[in-house]
């Protein structure tokens, strides 16, 4: 496990108060940002829950009112389930589902911030951001929370064909299944998008994603570091950049993802400085255009999005910062330490059994 977990959680015990996060939020700015300085990450090995999934996943999706898939490559819809009331087996189940399916949405939950660190922690050790504020005593927490009164001098300069990213890639050990509850939300706007990266492999020529299988690239986390210096905060470790295959494989479904973004992703290792911005550029816009492998939500208040880090992108889109409050909280789940396995396959080439659970249907459609 990360070195720093159990001082964390001694911390968090200490000066944990039962905090209502929404109505905090519709006072003001509340998340705190302490001088706290904690140890540096250090690898460690994870085994997924997804391991432990029933590949046909009855003990979660029986219970579902309807298990709705949203497109072919990405994204799936349950019904009539809570997260916090989940049993071990369907957290397994769910750890497998978002494996294969990349994200899945469930609407109307009712998950409070201290349900969801427990719930987080049947997925992996939490991660703890060196520099974002965070409520008071809740260091794993990571809030949203923009409006009319957010500071938009990032906005004035940002595409969000640039918005694409996977959460902290950074780390030596980055984030696998992650989850995000909005509970305030304006009266319109403020979607979140995500791209399948089994899919974004996938729709590569062969000998492209032969050349791109013996590379490694760059994710740096000073950036974000450096704006929180700027902006008089503190970095509670040492900034850090780390080399993570350009193609990984998935531990649980085995099947390969691209995994560069331009959130996080900074060069290539071993090419020269105009071919790898070539290459990671030609990239960037393969996963910015591939709206065959891309899925939209609208957000309602209250709907948790549960998506893997490893295998997908996303993209939360700011056109809401004239209209209202957009609020949730994410917990983060930190994953293994990306690989790639010269023998796995591509999801293309996998048999994937795909299932549909209609709402006014008894059972499944299954199709090959």
């Amino acid at each position: 496990m990360p070195p720093n977990t159990e001082s964390v959680e001694v911390i968090t015990e200490q000066f944990e108060k039962k905090l209502n996060l929404k109505e905090l939020a519709h006072k003001g700015r509340y998340v705190i940002y302490p001088t706290t300085k904690y140890p540096d990450y250090e690898a460690f090995e994870h085994v997924d829950p997804g391991h432990k999934g029933d590949p046909a996943k009855k003990a979660l999706l029986d219970p579902a009112t309807a298990v709705i898939e949203l497109t072919p490559h990405i994204g799936t819809e349950i019904h009539g389930l809570q997260l916090h009331e989940l049993n071990e087996q369907q957290k397994n189940d769910l750890a497998l589902l978002v494996a294969e399916r990349g994200v899945v949405f469930f609407r109307k939950q009712e998950i409070d911030v201290y349900q969801g660190r427990e719930f987080g922690k049947h997925f992996g050790p939490l991660h703890i951001h060196q520099n974002f504020g965070h409520p008071e005593g809740m260091p794993e927490v990571h809030v949203i929370h923009f409006d009319e009164n957010s500071n938009r001098s990032h906005f004035k300069t940002f595409s969000h064909q640039d918005g694409w990213h996977s959460d902290v890639t950074y780390e030596i050990n980055p984030a696998g299944l992650t989850f995000l509850k909005l509970d305030t939300l304006p009266a319109v706007g403020g979607d979140t998008l995500w791209a399948s990266g089994y899919a974004a492999y996938d729709r590569l020529s062969p000998p492209f994603q032969k050349f791109l299988e013996g590379l490694e690239a760059v994710h740096s986390g000073l950036d974000q570091s450096n704006a929180a210096l700027r902006a008089g905060h503190t970095v509670r470790r040492t900034p850090i950049e780390t080399v993570h295959p350009v193609v990984r494989t998935h531990p649980v479904t085995g099947w390969k993802s691209l995994f560069v973004q331009p959130g996080f992703t900074r060069s290539i290792v071993g090419v020269s400085k105009r071919e790898s911005e070539a290459i990671l550029n030609f990239l960037y816009a393969h996963i910015a255009g591939g709206v065959d492998f891309q899925v939209r939500l609208k957000w309602e208040e209250n709907t948790v999005a549960v998506w893997d880090n490893r295998s997908t992108f996303h993209n939360a889109v700011f056109d809401y910062l004239d209209v209202g409050l957009r609020h949730g909280w994410r917990i983060t789940p930190q994953a293994e330490k990306p690989y790639f396995d010269p023998n796995s396959k591509s999801k293309a080439d996998s048999t994937v059994r795909r299932y549909v659970k209609e709402p006014a249907t008894e059972g499944y459609n299954f199709l090959l």
